[in-house]
Protein backbone atom coordinates (compact mmCIF):
# COMPACT_ATOMS: atom_id res chain seq x y z
CA UNK A 1 0.00 0.00 0.00
CA UNK A 2 1.05 3.62 -0.76
CA UNK A 3 1.76 6.24 1.71
CA UNK A 4 0.73 9.56 2.02
CA UNK A 5 1.48 12.75 4.26
CA UNK A 6 -0.24 15.78 4.89
CA UNK A 7 1.63 19.40 4.67
CA UNK A 8 -0.08 22.79 5.85
CA UNK A 9 1.59 25.02 3.00
CA UNK A 10 0.63 28.77 2.94
CA UNK A 11 -1.85 28.57 0.82
CA UNK A 12 -3.38 25.22 2.29
CA UNK A 13 -3.49 21.51 3.55
CA UNK A 14 -2.52 19.29 1.24
CA UNK A 15 -1.81 15.41 0.87
CA UNK A 16 1.27 13.79 -0.61
CA UNK A 17 1.16 10.40 -1.80
CA UNK A 18 3.44 8.29 -3.26
CA UNK A 19 3.15 5.05 -5.99
CA UNK A 20 3.20 1.29 -3.73
CA UNK A 21 6.88 1.13 -4.13
CA UNK A 22 7.76 4.59 -2.90
CA UNK A 23 9.34 5.38 -6.17
CA UNK A 24 7.36 7.86 -7.55
CA UNK A 25 5.03 10.80 -6.81
CA UNK A 26 1.53 9.73 -7.93
CA UNK A 27 -1.03 12.83 -5.92
CA UNK A 28 -0.65 16.31 -4.47
CA UNK A 29 -3.60 17.53 -3.70
CA UNK A 30 -5.31 20.49 -2.11
CA UNK A 31 -7.42 19.11 1.17
CA UNK A 32 -10.21 21.35 2.73
CA UNK A 33 -10.41 19.37 6.24
CA UNK A 34 -7.35 17.26 6.38
CA UNK A 35 -8.78 15.39 9.49
CA UNK A 36 -12.03 14.51 7.60
CA UNK A 37 -9.90 13.59 4.95
CA UNK A 38 -7.53 11.47 6.25
CA UNK A 39 -10.36 9.56 7.90
CA UNK A 40 -11.66 8.50 4.49
CA UNK A 41 -8.48 7.99 2.61
CA UNK A 42 -7.05 6.44 5.94
CA UNK A 43 -8.57 3.06 4.50
CA UNK A 44 -6.58 3.15 1.40
CA UNK A 45 -3.38 3.94 2.60
CA UNK A 46 -0.22 2.16 4.73
CA UNK A 47 0.41 3.32 8.60
CA UNK A 48 4.03 4.23 9.62
CA UNK A 49 6.95 6.96 8.92
CA UNK A 50 6.94 8.62 5.88
CA UNK A 51 9.65 7.17 3.31
CA UNK A 52 12.74 8.95 1.79
CA UNK A 53 10.75 9.98 -1.34
CA UNK A 54 7.68 11.52 0.23
CA UNK A 55 10.39 13.21 3.08
CA UNK A 56 12.54 14.58 -0.24
CA UNK A 57 9.30 15.88 -2.06
CA UNK A 58 8.44 17.94 1.54
CA UNK A 59 11.66 19.06 1.46
CA UNK A 60 11.61 20.34 -1.87
CA UNK A 61 7.90 21.93 -0.99
CA UNK A 62 9.48 23.88 1.99
CA UNK A 63 12.27 25.38 -0.62
CA UNK A 64 9.86 26.08 -2.70
CA UNK A 65 7.96 28.16 -0.27
CA UNK A 66 10.64 29.85 0.88
CA UNK A 67 11.46 31.26 -2.52
CA UNK A 68 14.60 29.12 -2.51
CA UNK A 69 13.46 26.24 -5.34
CA UNK A 70 12.67 26.91 -8.78
CA UNK A 71 12.50 23.21 -9.81
CA UNK A 72 11.33 20.15 -8.60
CA UNK A 73 13.78 16.97 -9.14
CA UNK A 74 11.09 14.01 -7.90
CA UNK A 75 10.09 11.26 -10.31
CA UNK A 76 6.27 11.93 -10.99
CA UNK A 77 3.98 8.73 -12.00
CA UNK A 78 0.28 10.77 -12.80
CA UNK A 79 -2.63 8.54 -13.72
CA UNK A 80 -4.15 10.11 -17.22
CA UNK A 81 -5.01 9.65 -20.76
CA UNK A 82 -2.37 9.67 -23.25
CA UNK A 83 -3.69 13.05 -24.03
CA UNK A 84 -3.57 14.54 -20.11
CA UNK A 85 -0.15 12.77 -19.74
CA UNK A 86 1.04 14.81 -22.88
CA UNK A 87 -0.82 18.34 -21.39
CA UNK A 88 0.68 17.59 -17.91
CA UNK A 89 4.22 17.08 -19.90
CA UNK A 90 3.76 20.46 -21.74
CA UNK A 91 3.01 21.91 -18.29
CA UNK A 92 6.09 21.42 -16.79
CA UNK A 93 8.19 22.96 -19.63
CA UNK A 94 6.83 26.30 -18.81
CA UNK A 95 8.95 27.94 -16.89
CA UNK A 96 9.61 29.09 -12.70
CA UNK A 97 7.70 32.69 -12.74
CA UNK A 98 6.12 32.64 -16.02
CA UNK A 99 2.52 31.69 -17.59
CA UNK A 100 0.87 30.17 -20.56
CA UNK A 101 -2.86 30.30 -21.93
CA UNK A 102 -4.82 26.90 -22.76
CA UNK A 103 -4.52 28.37 -26.45
CA UNK A 104 -0.87 28.32 -26.06
CA UNK A 105 -0.33 25.20 -24.54
CA UNK A 106 -2.59 23.48 -27.60
CA UNK A 107 -0.56 25.20 -30.04
CA UNK A 108 2.84 23.64 -28.44
CA UNK A 109 1.15 20.12 -28.22
CA UNK A 110 -0.05 20.39 -31.64
CA UNK A 111 -3.60 20.72 -31.22
CA UNK A 112 -4.50 24.23 -31.77
CA UNK A 113 -8.10 23.55 -31.31
CA UNK A 114 -8.15 21.61 -28.07
CA UNK A 115 -8.28 24.81 -25.69
CA UNK A 116 -10.94 23.23 -23.32
CA UNK A 117 -9.80 19.61 -23.78
CA UNK A 118 -6.28 21.52 -22.56
CA UNK A 119 -8.25 23.27 -19.86
CA UNK A 120 -9.94 19.83 -18.66
CA UNK A 121 -6.48 18.07 -18.71
CA UNK A 122 -5.13 20.81 -16.62
CA UNK A 123 -8.13 20.44 -14.04
CA UNK A 124 -7.42 16.59 -13.60
CA UNK A 125 -4.01 17.32 -13.01
CA UNK A 126 -3.57 14.67 -9.79
CA UNK A 127 0.11 16.29 -9.11
CA UNK A 128 -0.85 20.34 -8.53
CA UNK A 129 2.21 22.53 -7.50
CA UNK A 130 4.63 19.27 -9.24
CA UNK A 131 3.35 20.00 -11.93
CA UNK A 132 2.87 23.26 -12.36
CA UNK A 133 -1.02 24.07 -13.57
CA UNK A 134 -1.00 27.45 -11.44
CA UNK A 135 0.70 28.65 -14.39
CA UNK A 136 -1.88 28.00 -17.25
CA UNK A 137 -3.96 31.31 -17.63
CA UNK A 138 -6.78 32.53 -19.54
CA UNK A 139 -6.08 34.03 -23.17
CA UNK A 140 -7.06 37.43 -21.88
CA UNK A 141 -4.62 37.18 -18.81
CA UNK A 142 -7.70 36.61 -15.92
CA UNK A 143 -6.65 33.69 -13.67
CA UNK A 144 -8.76 30.65 -14.25
CA UNK A 145 -9.99 27.64 -12.01
CA UNK A 146 -7.35 26.10 -9.47
CA UNK A 147 -7.95 23.07 -7.28
CA UNK A 148 -6.41 25.03 -4.12
CA UNK A 149 -8.71 28.13 -4.90
CA UNK A 150 -8.18 31.25 -7.19
CA UNK A 151 -6.53 33.01 -3.86
CA UNK A 152 -3.81 30.48 -3.70
CA UNK A 153 -3.27 30.44 -7.77
CA UNK A 154 -2.49 33.72 -7.44
CA UNK A 155 -0.14 33.87 -4.28
CA UNK A 156 1.66 31.04 -6.01
CA UNK A 157 2.01 32.96 -9.22
CA UNK A 158 3.30 36.03 -7.23
CA UNK A 159 5.78 34.07 -4.98
CA UNK A 160 7.30 32.87 -8.36
CA UNK A 161 7.65 36.45 -9.63
CA UNK A 162 9.69 37.43 -6.90
CA UNK A 163 7.20 37.84 -3.97
CA UNK A 164 6.90 36.31 -0.51
CA UNK A 165 3.93 34.23 1.12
Amino acid sequence: MSHSLYYQTPVGWIRLAENESATAITHLLYVKDPVEEKASFAAGSADGPPSPLLRQALGELQEYFAGTRRAFTLPLEPAGTAFEQTVWSTLRTIPYGETRSYRQIAQQIGRPAACRAVGRANGRNPISLFIPCHRVIGADGRLTGYAGGLDAKQRLLELERGGSL
